[in-house]
């Protein structure tokens, strides 16, 4: 194997931990509108990837710097291409990540219910958007023999492309609900599971329709292998999560992220960025990669580096393990009129 197609898995690899840390991430950022009843269990749903959420997003930044040192015109055409959705993604994750900070600075209700609004429609554009971009990626764009990007935004919405951003978003809102179910304790706890079981069948509808598109346009036997492992995973999920066993569920909702990306991810190679116009000026993992000289140095500092990643927001998250409810919400005590004193 050579050292492109050692970094095409690599690439591969950090999106699929993106996505499947991310994915919750954004699915409990939905679920502050679709399940919270007030502000307590907003604050609850909230907290609950308060710790973890910029870590997160630590996967997107290796992938994307991956991605732009070991395959620059892949990088190139990408986010020239695709500059607007990639634009609107950039800056819902900066307003997001302003309004997790900003929410409790100011104690009044319509600073802090703006701030919750902007976390809920910052976490469900994502979510659509990184479908919608994926299902371009491995379905094809109009790509010339310069290795640019001639269509327009209107071209990548796409009906396939819609349906891949509509199975994310479902997919990521589900594997939300089954964390909330995981990390709460309740009334809120159970609610999660209820809409985890109801989200759950919609998604396996869903992912079944997209990555069967996905599978009769460019796929083989490893991605059908993909396909049935995500498919059968979402099914177990659901099944899990319907009997209590959150722990198992949330594995199992993993699972189903995992072999989702996977499965695109072979559907695409050897190409990085399928062409529409002619199959010969598609980018591949060969003529869109750096030098042997430039992925060997990569996989010295990958080596020394990510055990070093992978420990620390492992340790993040046993930190920060146990479940909470609303019980262990403080009220806020500020501007609010103080008791008559009783004499």
């Amino acid at each position: 194997m050579e050292l492109h197609d050692v970094w095409f898995v690599l690439i591969a690899v950090l999106w699929t931990g993106y996505f499947f840390l991310e994915g919750f991430d954004f699915g409990v950022g939905v679920l502050t509108r679709l399940l919270a009843r007030d502000r307590a269990e907003r604050r609850v749903l909230i907290n609950t990837i308060g710790p973890v959420w910029d870590g997160n997003e630590v996967w997107l930044l290796t992938a994307g710097g991956a991605t732009f040192a070991a395959f620059p015109d892949w990088y190139a055409t990408l986010f020239s291409g695709f500059y607007l959705p990639l634009l609107l993604i950039l800056v819902c994750l900066i307003v997001r990540g302003v309004a997790f900070e900003y929410r409790a600075k100011r104690p009044e209700e319509k600073w802090q219910t703006n701030w919750e609004r902007a976390i809920f429609w910052c976490s469900l554009l994502p979510a659509f958007l990184w479908g919608v971009a994926f299902a371009n990626i491995v379905h094809g764009v109009a790509i010339d023999a310069d290795k640019e990007y001639t269509g327009g935004l209107i071209d990548l919405l796409n009906p396939h492309a819609l349906l891949g951003g509509l199975t994310t978003l479902a997919l990521f809102t589900f594997h939300g609900a089954v964390f909330t179910a995981l990390k709460t304790v309740g009334d809120i706890r159970v609610r999660a599971r209820s809409l985890a079981v109801r989200l759950g069948l919609a998604t396996a509808a869903l992912a079944v329709a997209f990555l069967g598109w996905t599978q009769l346009d460019r796929g083989d036997l490893t991605s059908l292998a993909a396909l049935a492992a995500a498919a059968l995973a979402l099914l177990a999920a659901v099944r899990a999560i319907a009997a209590g066993r959150e722990g198992w569920s949330f594995t199992l909702s993993g699972a189903a992220v995992v072999a989702t990306v996977a499965m695109l991810f072979l559907t695409l190679y050897p190409n990085v960025m399928p062409s529409t116009l002619d199959p010969a000026w598609s980018l591949t993992v060969s003529n869109a990669s750096s030098s042997h000289y430039t992925l060997t140095i990569m996989t010295w500092l990958a080596a020394l580096a990510t055990p070093l990643v992978l420990l620390y927001q492992g340790w993040t998250y046993w930190v920060f393990r146990k479940r909470i409810g609303t019980q262990h919400i403080a009220v806020d005590t500020r501007h609010q009129e103080p008791e008559p004193s009783r004499s």
